[in-house]
């Protein structure tokens, strides 16, 4: 099955993890010595995604650095320096990545960063995610679903650790409303890994404004254009230093679920 790319926004300032992002964004935050973005790409690659839209802003720089230098900093490398020439002796598992970084604002909001890297999906669909959440979700299903309800978003749906995201009403497989960071939920909400039509870009804007949880995903639940995928398997976000440490003793213990596909 030929896999859309995979758009991931990159550039929030992170400020539930300041203890991290002061110096770093939030998706260069490691997890077992990698950064999380690494284990989102590689689980996205494990499955047939190798091309990957990276929307840059809060301290772009770093992940900027971190893949223009990707092949040195992590295979063994001969330089000759008279000759200004480099040799890689090892192929790694990311060599067939296709990685493009793409600036899009240092103060946007997530609705106007995925309006702005348009050119570069090319009126194909497209996957989309956050730069911090980790799941087993399995893209053939969520594929599957997508276009067996023939919407322009899909999201995945997945149930709450706590009430500080924002709550969605679904009626089967159709989101009806979605609501932003209610007092109290116990229901589904928005994990992201989004499958998302071209006509997206019919509810974005590229203003710093257009934040993609509120208006945009609001309308097209009203538009009834948006379909949720329900996963019961493993998902996690880490928004804070709590998140952050529980991810990372999982790791230390070998339990990492989002290694893997949900079957």
């Amino acid at each position: 099955m030929n896999r859309p790319p995979a758009v991931i926004l990159c550039g929030g300032l992170g400020t539930r993890l300041r203890e991290e992002t002061e110096y770093r964004p939030k998706p260069m935050v490691e997890v077992g010595g990698r950064p999380i973005l690494w284990h989102i790409m590689k689980l996205y690659a494990a499955q047939g995604v190798h091309e990957f839209i990276l929307c840059l802003g809060y301290k772009g720089d770093v992940i900027r650095r971190y893949f223009l230098d990707y092949e040195a900093m992590n295979a063994d490398v001969t330089l000759d320096l008279a000759a200004k020439r480099r040799t890689i002796h090892d192929r790694l598992d990311e060599s067939d990545w296709r990685v493009t970084l793409a600036e899009t604002g240092e103060k946007a909001q997530t609705g106007a960063r995925v309006a702005r890297i348009r050119r570069f999906v090319e009126g194909r669909p497209f996957f989309l995610t956050y730069g911090d959440g980790l799941a087993d979700v399995n893209l053939d299903d969520l594929l599957d679903h997508h276009r067996r309800h023939a919407r322009l978003v899909t999201l995945t749906a997945v149930h709450p650790s706590s009430s500080r995201f924002g709550e969605l009403h679904l009626e089967a497989d159709r989101v009806t409303a979605f609501r932003e960071k209610p007092p109290e939920t116990q229901s589904f909400i928005n994990g992201g890994f989004f499958v998302c039509e071209p006509r997206i870009f019919d509810y974005l804007s590229t203003d710093d404004h257009c934040v993609l949880e509120r208006e945009p995903l609001e309308r097209l639940a009203a538009d009834s254009q948006l379909s949720a995928y329900r996963h019961p398997g493993f998902w996690a976000c880490m928004d804070t230093y709590r998140d952050w440490l529980v991810l990372n003793e999982m790791w230390e213990r070998g339990e990492r679920p989002w290694e893997k596909p949900r079957s």
